[in-house]
């Protein structure tokens, strides 16, 4: 091969690359580059984070430098042929990711594929129809969009063997990229579908078992108001990780009416919100603006009582 050949082999790589990358982005995807042929981010890492750029308010990791911005890409990929990856999270997706039996000797282990069919039929619901893509390994991606309202993680094996998901905390490597030789493809350019209610019912953790937290509503409330204080700290004590944010902000802007008119202080709610959420796991740190910003918008949109 001439070092001609190759050039324009490598330039045309460089393009398939920036293409697919703005592809994925188009798709409302977010992206960030992956190293040359591997699936590790091509990112810095925290230890040799300069505290520039993107980084001037603190070290932001992959999920949070992933971008939709075509400026960005182009620059990023026209830099070098990186591989593509998709935070999952951010993207508002929930990939299940079906893999190949690692031991070439395993030549009876089920591939993930055959126990995915499997687990379908168990269950009664058929394989979904969505965007999938094969991985370079022969495996497939099963792409899902994520409910609204609920925060689902990475898991690995929850499904079953060889069946692991990708969700907040975790990407996947996009159509277009090459590890090892192998090359990730479109095998089915479907619409994404919705996450199905059973997947989403298996991939939800259990709610823990937690006591409600003790809460004194004033004593001059009326009564359906201090049930309603009761009954949504307790909500967001029990809540299962991945949908206590969503359930604090419920819980604050359910009773954000009572604040604006003017039948709980204010204070009193903040307090029970936050020793509910610190309950369910959240640091205190966390609690604060979700039950700020969510009274905020209650009170904005209950106006009855203010300046009383």
């Amino acid at each position: 091969m001439t070092q001609l050949t190759a050039s324009r082999r490598a330039s045309d790589t460089q393009r398939h690359l920036l293409t697919s990358a703005l592809t994925a982005a188009d798709r409302g995807w977010h992206i960030f580059p992956l190293r040359t042929g591997e699936k590790a981010p091509a990112l810095h890492g925290e230890a040799a984070c300069r505290l520039t750029g993107d980084c001037a308010d603190g070290h932001r990791k992959w999920e949070q430098r992933a971008s939709l911005d075509p400026h960005r890409i182009r620059i990023a990929w026209e830099t070098m042929p990186c591989n593509i990856g998709i935070a999952t999270g951010p993207s508002g997706l929930v990939v299940i990711d079906l893999d190949k039996p690692k031991d070439k000797s395993s030549s009876g282990t089920p591939c993930g594929v055959e126990t995915f069919k499997a687990l379908c039929e168990r269950a009664g619901q058929p394989v979904s129809t969505t965007y999938r893509v094969r991985t370079a390994s022969g495996g497939e991606h099963l792409y899902f969009t994520a409910p609204d309202g609920v925060r689902l993680y990475n898991t690995a094996g929850k499904l079953g063997p060889l069946i692991d998901t990708r969700a907040w905390g975790g990407y996947v490597v996009a159509a277009g990229s090459t590890v090892h030789g192998g090359a990730y493809e479109v095998i089915d350019d479907a619409p994404v579908a919705p996450l199905p209610g059973w997947l989403l019912t298996a991939l939800t953790p259990p709610a823990p078992r937690r006591s409600p937290v003790p809460v004194t509503a004033p004593r001059d409330v009326p009564a359906f108001v201090a049930a309603a204080l009761r009954n949504e700290t307790a909500n967001v004590t029990r809540a299962a990780e991945g949908t206590r944010n969503w359930t604090l902000t419920r819980a604050a802007r359910a009773l954000g009416r009572f604040v604006a008119s003017g039948d709980l202080p204010r204070q009193v709610v903040e307090e029970a919100l936050k020793q509910a959420g610190e309950s369910a796991g959240l640091l205190e740190r966390e609690c604060t603006p979700v039950i700020t910003s969510a009274l905020n918008w209650s009170i904005a949109h209950n106006p009855q009582g203010r300046g009383a």
